[in-house]
């Protein structure tokens, strides 16, 4: 019998995620799984259930929960042996990893996808002795990203990310920066640094066009230290996904990159903070393998 685990954020989605535990049951029962469900009470549970599905060979893992859930969910498959596919059934605010694979936002909708077949091996990033799924990013307005409050996310969705951003953006804080890739060098003051590894970001789809999830590259943007005046220009060039083509913008894509500053900067890893440069960051080409969308 093919065994399916369910890894579940009970207090995700307005904590609605039990809301859709029986469904996904009886779903994963019809295709012939053996169902383990398990609910996580504190940070790390997903990346441990996990690593135990891996360990026992369940043939499927189902991510119920928000971003935080995936993240730790995909870390716990990482170095594993035996790599079950993973299933995602969003609950988060953002859901950039779900929106990059065009699985649909509406859980009710992603659950349906449990009856399908259809998977594709994705990129994972490196970062130090982590990995991430969607972003990097180093600045004050990945910083600010933090004073975004619970009820702010419920209220405006992706869109509280985004208006701490520009409150950020608008007092201008750069901070100097090397940035060390694929043998170049680029160095200089910044606001803002992007490593992404999907085209949607914080919910913006446009953000990073070109990146796609099995290509094999970061997809990197340095914005340089610009005056308030260039503000709606850098803010209508992420809108309509012209980013890279802004002249006060340095964008190229890497597989490895070395980022350090004098400052005492924090990281943005997949929306949490993360550990403090300098930082190393890589990409392990379509490593992990993903329930999707069937091609129409």
């Amino acid at each position: 019998m093919k065994k399916a685990m369910l890894i579940v954020n009970p207090s995700s989605g307005k904590e609605e995620a039990l809301d859709y535990v029986q469904e996904i049951e009886e779903i994963l029962i019809e295709q012939g799984y053996v169902v383990s469900v398990s609910q996580t009470e504190k940070e790390l549970d997903a990346t441990k259930f996990c690593q135990s599905a891996c360990k026992d060979e369940f043939e499927l893992v189902v991510s119920l929960g928000g971003d935080g859930t995936l993240h730790e969910t995909i870390n716990g498959l990482i170095d594993e042996h035996h790599r079950p596919i993973l299933a995602i059934v969003p609950m988060g605010t953002v859901n950039d990893f779900a929106r990059a694979l065009n699985i649909p936002l509406n859980p009710r909708e992603a659950v349906q996808l449990l009856r399908n077949s259809q998977t594709r091996k994705v990129d994972i990033g490196t970062f130090n002795n982590d990995y991430f799924v969607n972003i990097v990013a180093v600045g004050a307005i990945a910083e600010a990203t933090y004073n975004v409050s619970p009820e702010e996310k419920t209220k405006l969705g992706p869109l509280a990310y985004g208006v701490e951003g520009m409150k950020t953006l608008a007092s201008n804080p750069s901070y100097p920066m090397t940035i060390e890739h694929d043998g170049e060098l680029w160095e200089g003051d910044s606001l803002l640094f992007l490593a992404a590894l999907t085209n949607s970001i914080g919910g913006f789809e446009n953000l990073a066009p070109d990146a796609d999830v099995d290509d094999g590259v970061l997809h990197c943007y340095v914005i340089h230290d610009i005056n308030v005046l260039k503000l709606p220009v850098i803010l209508t060039s992420i809108l309509t996904g012209k980013l890279k083509k802004n002249n006060d913008v340095t964008y190229f894509k890497a597989r490895n990159i070395r980022l350090s500053s004098p400052e005492n900067l924090v990281t943005n890893v997949d929306g949490d903070e993360g550990e403090r440069l300098p930082i190393e960051l890589g990409i392990i080409p379509s490593h992990i393998e993903v329930m999707v969308p069937e091609k129409k």
